[in-house]
């Protein structure tokens, strides 16, 4: 039980492997980002069980990186759905004229034990899509830059060290200094 509540190696770590994860993807540090950037936008749908698929999908027209998408997903959880639910249900309120259509007494678990889409549309669903739009195009706006930067000074860095490493090993081979290129 405690290793759950409290990991031995803390709380940060799958948060570190994770952003090393998305640094160390084998691409462009265009298509890393916009693949990420298109998961996060997709995390903010209504759409439950298909966010991976839709992030796919537009990632793949986009020519964005699969991966990316994928793990960009993940802020879609058990644990921060509810909280997208009501922020999402609360900006499409706000964006579509203040007090929604509530159905006219409309039981939320009802409509949903029934799966009436007509009956669910107006109160639950248009609401959240609207207000998922510009949360959606701004978490992806900021995600971009975030990963797009990330990724290229990560990558930058890391051709430069494997650069000197190479040219350390030329130079013990030769028994000699080779010049910096």
């Amino acid at each position: 039980m405690r290793e759950f509540l409290w990991p031995r190696k803390g709380l940060l770590r799958p948060l570190r492997y994770y952003r090393l994860r998305i640094l160390r993807l084998g691409a462009t540090p265009h298509s890393i980002a916009l693949g990420f950037a298109t998961g996060i936008a997709m995390a903010w749908t209504p759409f439950l069980g298909f966010h991976l698929g839709l992030a796919l999908i537009l990632s793949y027209l986009l020519s964005g990186n699969l991966v990316a998408a994928a793990l960009g997903t993940t802020l879609s959880n058990p644990a921060t759905f509810p909280v997208i639910c009501a922020v999402t249900w609360e900006t499409g309120r706000w964006l579509v004229g203040g007090e929604a259509s509530t159905g006219a007494g409309a039981d939320l678990g009802d409509l949903l034990e029934k799966m009436q889409f007509r009956d669910l549309w107006a109160p639950v669903l248009k609401p959240m899509l609207v207000g998922a739009l510009p949360l959606a195009l701004g978490s992806a706006a900021i995600f971009y830059a975030v990963i797009f930067f990330a990724v290229r000074g990560f990558q930058r860095r890391r051709q430069l060290q494997m650069r000197r490493q190479q040219q350390e090993a030329l130079a013990g081979a030769l028994g000699g200094d080779i010049p910096s290129v």
